[in-house]
């Protein structure tokens, strides 16, 4: 079953393939196909099964392993705008933050709840059986980081954005997602949210 969400449109796609080494290692190119697999985004730098710890993870070691909650990132145009906004620059390009998808047409886009599954392609408009390519797991809320804010200042030539861009990205950053069902996701492609199983109300 569908949420309340109507359809959206996959309207860009992304992939960052320089090396882990590099400064902004993360801002990706854009792309009319990605091929997914059970790894995230095939040549994307955040690919893979697994990913080590960092700073979003202070109760762990530094490099612990742990499943890869992070293969896939996805931004939608509306919050972009009001980050910009935020942040008085003419534009804020999802590449420059790191992002594979950019979905169009969903409305609340960075609320959507973890478990939620996005379904990508297809005729099925979100009844019967999918018919479609890929299918990705909503993770998480995707807090925005100084590493992205560094990114943007680089960009626009303005180094204060490092900073600026935490606080003006609060609860508009999007999300991260793994991969539930491996296939193509096209630009142009519907997006169908399936929201999660949850219990009923008690008594």
């Amino acid at each position: 079953m569908t949420d309340d969400f109507a359809p959206a449109v996959v309207a860009g796609a992304f992939r960052a393939g320089g090396p882990k080494s590099a400064p902004l290692h993360f801002v990706g190119v854009a792309v009319d196909v990605l091929t997914v697999d059970h790894g995230g985004v095939v040549g994307d730098v955040h690919a893979g099964a697994t990913r080590r710890s960092g700073a979003r993870e202070p109760w762990l070691a530094r490099g612990t392993v742990l499943r890869n909650d992070r293969q896939i990132s996805a931004l939608c145009p509306a919050e972009l705008t009001e980050v910009a906004r935020r942040l008085a620059i003419p534009e804020l390009r999802p590449e420059w933050i790191g992002a594979n998808l950019l979905i169009a047409g969903l409305a609340h886009f960075s609320g959507v709840a973890p478990g939620s599954r996005l379904a990508f392609g297809g005729c099925w408009g979100g009844k019967g059986r999918f018919d479609g390519g890929a299918v990705l797991r909503v993770e998480a809320y995707n807090k925005p980081c100084r590493q992205s804010g560094r990114s943007i200042a680089a960009a626009v030539g303005r180094p204060d954005l490092e900073l600026a861009f935490v606080a003006a990205a609060a609860d508009l950053r999007g999300l991260v997602l793994s991969v539930d069902v491996a296939g193509p996701i096209v630009r142009g492609d519907a997006v169908i949210v399936l929201a999660p199983v949850a219990p009923g109300p008690r008594g």
